[in-house]
């Protein structure tokens, strides 16, 4: 009897064991079924399966195949299944999934394993339900009952996904949706962030690196913890021992390879090209308003994906931005030094109450002052806000200050730090190669190209000589005498004479119209324009491109007109174009996330002068820069001052057509060089025109802009692949114009007066 008791409880033992089996598959299939059903809420559908919701970023793409910048909510650019490469999937799969390409989205011998252990030794989800609970999934739930729920979603959505998908293209998603921290949402962003470099081009420590943030990417951050970071790496090395992907020795050789990060951040703030890309930003906001999608909505620039192709090329651009660095890092040392002396500093020329209102409309400028009077606070509130010492961040050249100072101190620091502009165009496609808008756009976001305008200076004088060529048939070898010229008060509606100085007031002499350009002659010019009239002088510049309103008055030919950048380059380029005037071009095409071309551009141009005049003029600015005030091109001599090590030699010896420009004070430098299939314009100045150097040495535009131009052309001439031309300008076949002029007399000239032409004098007001 006691055999038989013993039988029977074994047989219902066996049997509850059973119903306990059979209940939980019963339970778990009825969670399936309800979960497909909607009835624990709304699961995917087959089309959001086909196209889940993605923010793309918008792409700004170089002329040259880089990625200068995008715009986006998440920093995601999509990457096909071929452009990873094969140490990243073995990675993951040893990983994240060992038997990925065995099971169908859900490993139930790993689920059963977890269960078994407690999830002691991690958890069970595929890659296919991680993919799953990054689309289609909320934050996992604290609740257990509302966690086994939403799990039960994920291991549908995961079914539908391996049915739906191919591996590949299931792993191909994943890259592309996880967020690997610091803007890097998808395996390219983080590619390219940490690592300055596509995915394809990953090798197996790096791809593991990456792998082993999938566990919590900010946890595992290499900027922040980087021994962790390492140790995560190494535990994926050892995965992918175990899949034999990799051997016992490798393992060992790689786990002892430091991390090795160059990054690069692509915040909006961040990277290369930033005040181009604004600019860009700016051009596409409009252009969505008028080019909607087929179906009438408006493309969104932060999660549609947008291409936008554009002129620049991202080796020039690099080469700019390091040349305005290098050469304003030692300007500025010697501006602190210079300001040490100045009681008012950085301002000069200013009363008391000048400096205070200078400083109230900046203040009136700022974010601060934004924000606090849309919170509804007082002026005075606001203003004393400004005396009140927060912990901040400053620019420097040496890196960025981290210091505790005064709204206002702040702002009278910044005036002290000298700005620059930079653009560089294809005068023959009027292609934008390199556009540097300031030094630093997370602290100084006005734009020194296209939006800032400052007085030109003697740049403007090739417009004045130009007109007289191509108006009175002047000739660069006609001399004119370097002696006082009055236009008397009442012609051109003058109130009283106007009588310009020469630079140092030195007269005598006659000088051929190549020498009084070279050496900036102020009184010719105003010679000139009377005898062409400043009303055509004007005309002359709106032909070429400026749109700026030019007031017709005679004392434009010394330059005293506030013109941008963008403006001044597009119209000397039409010299250098045979007199064909094309207006800068910054934007090739635009194409969605597909591929389809939305809008191409073409170059608008037109027709100003004959060859004959724009290679006069060309001519009349070579003399600048072989023995005028850019002749510091080409000496084999000389130095910057207070030795500074971006100063000259620099020993071009190709020809360069260009022009320096200082205005009174010294406020702005301005140098713009032309060779034939490429443009530069430089200027420099503070954010004030009160703030400048004292003296006409340091503070001109050979001293201030020059270095920069020089600089940047040497990067690019040490570049053989730019194919920046060392030519001649084309000489017309039917030229005319005499050009080839007799320098004797211009260096018998020199010879008479000692004080030319040594290279720190510029002649340039």
């Amino acid at each position: 009897m006691a055999q038989k008791s013993q039988k029977t409880g074994v047989s219902k033992f066996t049997q509850w064991i059973w119903r306990l089996f059979l209940g939980g598959m019963v339970f778990l299939f009825l969670l399936f079924f309800l979960a497909a059903l909607d009835v624990f809420g709304k699961l995917p559908t087959f089309e959001e399966l086909e196209n889940p919701e993605n923010n793309l970023a918008t792409e700004v793409i170089s002329i040259d195949g880089k990625t200068l910048g995008k715009y986006y909510r998440e920093n995601r650019t999509p990457v096909k299944f071929g452009e990873l490469p094969e140490n990243l999937i073995q990675a993951l799969i040893s990983t994240e999934d060992e038997r990925y390409y065995e099971h169908s989205g859900i490993d139930f011998q790993g689920t059963a394993r977890a269960a078994a252990k407690f999830g002691k030794d991690g958890g069970a989800s595929t890659i296919t339900q991680q993919l799953a609970k990054m689309l289609f999934t909320k934050k996992a739930s604290g609740n257990i009952a509302k966690r086994l729920i939403q799990k039960v979603k994920e291991w549908v959505i995961a079914i539908r996904l391996e049915k739906q998908y191919t591996k590949n293209e299931i792993i191909t998603m994943y890259f592309n949706k996880y967020d690997f921290g610091h803007a890097a949402v998808g395996i390219r962003s983080a590619s390219r962030i940490y690592f300055g470099k596509e995915p394809n081009e990953l090798n197996i420590e790096e791809s593991a690196m990456l792998v082993g943030m999938l566990k919590n990417s900010s946890l595992y951050n290499p900027m922040r913890r980087p021994e962790m970071v390492t140790q995560r790496r190494n535990v994926v090395f050892g995965q992918m021992l175990r899949n034999e992907f990799i051997t016992e020795q490798e393992k060992d050789s790689l786990q002892n390879l430091p991390l090795e990060l160059d990054i690069h951040l692509e915040g909006h703030s961040d990277g290369t090209a930033t005040y181009f890309r604004e600019y860009v930003r700016e051009f596409m906001r409009k252009w969505m308003k008028e080019h909607p999608k087929p179906n009438g909505e408006s493309y969104n620039i932060y999660r549609d994906g947008l291409k936008i192709y554009v002129t620049l090329d991202s080796r020039l651009q690099k080469n700019a931005e390091e040349a305005m660095a290098e050469h304003l890092t030692n300007l500025q040392s010697i501006f602190f030094k210079q300001q040490k002396k100045n009681k008012t500093a950085p301002f000069y020329d200013l009363e008391k109450e000048q400096i205070e209102s200078t400083m109230l409309s900046s203040m009136k400028r700022s974010e601060r002052w934004r924000k606090m009077k849309e919170n509804g606070a007082s002026e005075k509130d606001i203003q004393a806000s400004f005396y009140v010492e927060t912990p901040m961040k400053l620019f420097s050249w040496k890196g960025e200050i981290d210091t505790v100072l005064t709204p206002y101190d702040s702002i009278r620091y910044n005036k002290f730090i000298l700005q620059s502009g930079l653009l560089s165009t294809d005068p023959t496609t009027g292609h934008v190669k390199a556009w540097v808008g300031g030094i630093d756009y997370k602290y100084f976001q006005y734009d020194h190209v296209k939006q800032g305008k400052r007085q030109v200076g003697s740049t403007f004088k090739p417009f004045v000589y130009a007109t007289a060529i191509n108006q009175l048939g002047l000739s660069p070898c006609d001399e004119f005498p370097n002696t006082p010229y009055t236009i008397p008060a009442g012609k051109y509606h003058l109130d009283e004479d106007w009588t310009p100085r020469n630079s140092g007031d030195e007269y005598g002499g006659l000088r051929s119209l190549k020498n009084a350009l070279a050496n900036s002659i102020n009184v010719i010019s105003a010679n000139l324009i009377d005898q062409t009239t400043p009303q055509n002088v004007v005309r002359m510049a709106k032909n070429l491109g400026v749109e700026t309103e030019i007031p017709a008055v005679p004392s434009v030919a010394l330059g005293t007109v506030d013109l941008s950048l963008y403006e001044m380059v597009g119209a000397l380029n039409t010299f250098a174009n045979k007199g064909m005037y094309v207006k800068p071009m910054m934007i090739l095409r635009i194409e969605d996330k597909n591929g389809t071309i939305l809008e191409e551009f073409t170059p608008e141009t037109k027709e100003v002068l004959s060859e004959s005049i724009a290679y006069t003029t060309i001519n009349l600015m070579e003399g600048v820069t072989r023995y005028g005030s850019g002749i510091r091109l080409r000496t084999t001599g000389g130095k910057y001052p207070d030795n500074v090590a971006t100063g000259y030699p620099y020993k071009f010896d190709n020809p360069i057509a260009g022009k320096t420009g200082t205005t009174q004070n010294q406020s702005d430098g301005w140098f713009i060089g032309l060779v034939p299939n490429l443009s530069t314009g430089i200027w420099v100045g503070a954010e004030d025109r009160s703030v400048h150097f004292v003296d006409i040495t340091r503070g001109q535009g050979a001293s201030m802009a020059l270095p920069i131009w020089a600089l940047y052309m040497k990067r690019n001439y040490a570049d053989e692949d730019l194919e920046i031309s060392k030519e001649d300008f084309e000489k017309p076949e039917n030229l005319t114009i005499n050009v080839d002029c007799d320098q004797e007399r211009d260096e018998d000239d020199k010879e008479k007066d000692p004080k030319k032409p040594d290279p720190n004098d510029e002649i340039d007001f």
